[in-house]
């Protein structure tokens, strides 16, 4: 499988916003974004007028980088959305966001959503008491969200999730801390996410060239 072993920062400076890709380290003064806010390379704090397909681009590079998704998985989550019943923009959203790495992420389990791809694949969370390795599984409405009884100990999620305060709970997911277990309760509408900088119609616009 591709991976991408370079450092990631430099994703949040080509598109000029903070994408939360490290963890605790982009809430703290350490963030790359404090320092150098502008894309990187020779030419970085050049200011160029972008084209319309450049802005799409853009757009669509930005919503792989944050969920973490490989090109050909993202054409494939799009098509779908575009085969689902309702706006393609919002049906895109919803997929992206129902993967179980995000939702283990958004649950306080990881502090990134790398870390959540890692230890789902290391076999640590449980689906309905059942193990579930694939990071991109939809999670349906309801189906409960934790870790094993061994995992439960690991200091990685422990830490994790005593830092969920910091981000915030979303209103579609319910989280019973001390017995370290989530649940998917609906499905996000594009209203409560204000803080993902993604425009999806641009998104939808570019593949439906």
């Amino acid at each position: 499988m591709a991976r991408y072993l370079s450092g990631v920062c430099r994703f949040c400076r080509r598109e000029r916003v903070k994408l939360f890709l490290k963890g605790e380290r982009c809430y703290s003064e350490k963030c790359v974004m404090e320092r150098r806010a502008y894309p990187p390379g020779q030419h970085g704090q050049r200011r160029s007028k972008l084209s319309d397909y450049a802005v799409q681009l853009r757009e669509k590079q930005k919503a792989r980088r944050i969920y973490g998704v490989l090109e050909k998985q993202f054409r494939h989550i799009v098509r779908d959305a575009e085969q689902a019943k309702g706006t393609t923009g919002d049906n895109l959203i919803k997929l992206l966001e129902c993967r179980l790495d995000n939702l283990v992420y958004k649950m306080g389990f990881a502090s990134s959503r790398t870390q959540a791809r890692h230890l789902v694949r290391h076999r640590h969370f449980l689906v309905n008491g059942r193990i579930v390795s694939i990071p991109s599984y939809s999670v349906r409405l309801n189906e409960m969200i934790e870790p094993k009884e061994r995992s439960k100990k690991v200091e990685v999620i422990k830490n994790a999730l005593d830092s969920i305060e910091k981000r915030g709970l979303p209103s579609w997911i319910e989280l019973d801390k001390s017995k370290m277990q989530g649940r998917l309760v609906g499905y996000p509408n594009r209203d409560e996410l204000p803080n993902l900088p993604v425009n999806e119609r641009s998104i939808v616009e570019l593949y439906s060239k």
